[in-house]
């Protein structure tokens, strides 16, 4: 049944000359399901996700993690926000087993997940708010047949904001996983991201106490890393910049020590001087 739900048909079309169908473009169309499917798909991934959960409380992060990737291969892929929670999960594995690359790439598939959430949501908190104190013409979105003899069940505010503070969880989660990946994983431009994560952190206002001690040590250690990650690799590509350079100009009995990067403390540029005894 997951390799049922991961996959796509590619669409048909028939020719203009109305000779016989033509394959469309590659882009694929998602499946749909019947409200039955999507409730059995989902309740599989549910469960393979408790299995995960099981065996990660357990620290068996090997286990866990292929669970987890289990129950992601089950769940429908327009579940955005479901799948969303079990990649951060996922991420949380790779942290354990010090698999930063890995856990970066979890967690930024999360975090586009909880966007692709919030954007098909706010249709949904519009509506909301436009029924606030309407008593007719309200479109009612009716969950079954059962539900409509029991009583109708609009867009509710309470429904909306309790969305809103899941996603809000799950993206600091994911924000906390990812930051520290990329702290770990080192480099100006980990460092540089992981600094980022944490300046968006700081800002939110549902972090624990000990996250946000995290975040606030982490916002003054990483600039000076960043800064040293920098100079130590612009260093590098000039060394290599500088290796080339004189390999070209060997032949002409030249070398880079003949051409002097001078920098203009004004505006921040670089002119070349020649130096013909260099």
């Amino acid at each position: 049944m997951a390799s049922q739900s991961t996959k796509e048909s590619s669409p048909t079309r028939i020719s203009p000359n109305n000779d016989g169908p033509e394959i469309a473009d590659d882009a694929p169309v998602p499946i749909t399901y019947s409200p039955e499917e999507e409730a059995t798909l989902l309740n599989e991934s549910n469960e393979k996700k408790s299995e995960a959960n099981t065996l990660f409380v357990s620290k068996d992060y090997p286990a866990a993690l292929a669970k987890y990737d289990e129950a992601i291969d089950v769940c429908p892929r327009h579940l955005d926000y479901e799948l969303a929670v079990l990649r951060c999960n996922v991420s949380a594995c790779h942290l354990k087993l010090d698999e930063w690359k890995d856990a970066i790439s979890s967690a930024t598939a999360a975090l586009e997940g909880l966007i692709r959430v919030e954007a098909r949501d706010a249709p949904k908190e519009k509506k909301g708010r436009e029924g606030e104190g309407e008593d007719e013409d309200v479109e009612e979105e009716i969950i079954s047949s059962g539900a409509a003899d029991a009583a109708p069940m609009p867009v509710r505010e309470d429904e909306v904001s309790k969305r809103k503070a899941d996603v809000k969880r799950i993206r600091a989660k994911a924000l906390m996983r990812r930051a520290r990946a990329r702290s770990e994983l080192g480099g100006w431009q980990n460092l540089a991201g992981a600094e980022e994560d944490y300046k968006v952190l700081v800002a939110m206002d549902n972090l624990g106490r000990a996250d946000r001690k995290i975040v606030r040590a982490q916002l003054k250690e990483l600039p000076t890393r960043v800064k040293a990650a920098q100079e130590q690799e612009t260093a590098e590509m000039w060394a290599k910049l500088k290796d080339l350079g004189n390999g070209i100009l060997r032949p002409f009995g030249l070398s880079t020590d003949n051409f002097q990067m001078k920098k203009d403390e004004k505006t921040g540029g670089y002119s070349m001087n020649f130096n013909g005894s260099g």
